[in-house]
């Protein structure tokens, strides 16, 4: 079991704006989390929103930022993207952002916009008390 910080450790990381990328944004979010329980669930959920920057959003192409922080009670991850409108792709299955909700909760995460036109997809994941 990881002890838990007193204060938060953060990772960012920048990306080119390619699908092949959002593995080296999962691998080194992992690297950055080891050992924190909700491990394998921040790393789906920086997966989710990554794919999301790229495939959604003006960041195809161009480049999208991660971070993920550790806390002492919650995990936090965020994709920064680009902007601009979502592509949505109009079928009943479930995608990105219905996993996240799925793991986090209807209220563990959300979007909001940046000062310069972009977008920040965040999502947060509660640890349990004594892990």
């Amino acid at each position: 079991m990881m002890p838990k910080p007193a204060t938060a450790t953060r990772f960012t990381g920048t990306y080119p704006g390619r699908p092949d990328k959002v593995q080296d944004a999962r691998r080194a979010v992992a690297r950055h989390l080891a050992g924190c329980p909700a491990l394998d669930d921040a790393v789906l959920i920086t997966s989710e929103l990554a794919s999301n920057a790229v495939l959604h959003s003006a960041s195809r192409g161009e480049f999208f930022t991660v971070r993920a922080e550790l806390h002492a009670d919650y995990v936090w991850v965020e994709t920064e993207d680009l902007g601009g409108p979502w592509r949505s792709r109009g079928d009943d299955r479930p995608h990105g952002l219905d996993v996240v909700e799925a793991l986090t909760g209807p209220d563990g995460w959300g979007t909001e916009p940046t000062s310069d036109g972009g977008r920040v997809v965040w999502a947060r994941l509660d640890l349990a008390a004594g892990e």
